[in-house]
């Protein structure tokens, strides 16, 4: 998985979070038989394949360190070249038609200002309760990969810039700047997976109920592709990509009432015209009580 970041931040934020990435894959390491000695092999290699400019695919990588003495396939060259992105070497490069490519960061990032690790708790705290509060600590730490020590610290630091509520005995941050939604009701949308309205949270209890939460997340802690109206979690959807148009299957997990099919109509429209093709919106009930 590939995180998109703007040049200037990618630095603070490997420097920021890193070492627990690391921390989390040092069983994979042991058992891929990736050592520090090796790794450091591993980063010469790609340096070398990938300067002056170079943007290689990752089969090209495999066989560049294959080249060098180096057994990369399958998970072990996933391994080693996360390793070498966690380590600020590389990173994204150029789209080569529908293939993907990794390049030097040093060349394909400017240099940009540095922030301390106190500073950069901080503005990634500020960044995440303004875009994705009302959430709580335990939610930043999860977002973010910190401990949820770090991420306190974090929210000490701008807390003035930030407001706060208790609800239920659990503390919300958000934008002082965050209003009400003035549309009316109601509204739906067809999320996909790692969309961050699902994935972006420790704490999930509101966006479905609870026994309809529990089935979605007994798969993994990904909640893929489904359907979300006035916030909550009601039912998935599925595509079926047809000459000329799609088949668009609406799992529902409850009984909806006419202006709520009207709004997931108007959704499905609305993806209609993303995919510039007619899209045939199917409701189904499949959970009842």
């Amino acid at each position: 998985t590939w995180h998109f970041v703007a040049p200037q931040d990618i630095r603070w934020l490997l420097a920021l979070t890193s070492a627990r990435v690391h921390a989390a894959n040092a069983a994979m390491y042991r058992k891929l038989e990736l050592s520090a000695p090796l790794l450091a092999r591993c980063h010469t290699a790609l340096s070398q394949a990938l300067m002056g400019g170079r943007h290689l695919t990752r089969t090209q990588l495999g066989q560049c360190l294959n080249e060098s003495g180096i057994v990369a396939s399958g998970q072990r060259l996933a391994y080693i070249l996360m390793h070498a992105e966690l380590e600020a070497l590389i990173c994204s490069g150029q789209r080569r038609e529908k293939q993907f490519t990794y390049a030097l960061l040093s060349e394909r990032v400017p240099q940009a200002n540095t922030l301390d690790r106190d500073a950069s708790l901080a503005e990634l705290a500020l960044r995440y309760f303004r875009s994705h509060g009302p959430a709580q600590a335990k939610d930043f730490a999860w977002w973010s990969g910190l401990t949820l020590k770090e991420a306190n610290i974090g929210i000490h630091s701008v807390q003035s810039q930030l407001a706060e509520i208790s609800l239920d005995g659990k503390t919300y941050w958000f934008s002082p700047r965050m209003q009400e939604s003035k549309q009316p009701g109601p509204r739906a949308f067809l999320l996909s997976i790692y969309d961050e309205y699902t994935i972006a949270y420790k704490d999930r209890s509101a966006i479905a109920e609870k026994k309809y939460l529990e089935k979605l997340l007994s798969m993994g802690n990904a909640l893929t592709s489904v359907l979300l109206l006035d916030g909550k979690v009601v039912g998935t959807w599925k595509r079926v990509l047809k000459k000329g148009g799609i088949d668009l299957t609406l799992n529902l997990e409850k009984p909806i009432s006419q202006s709520e099919r009207e709004a997931i109509e108007r959704e499905a429209t609305r993806y209609s015209h993303f995919h510039q093709m007619p899209v045939t919106p199917v409701f189904e009930l499949v959970m009842k009580d």
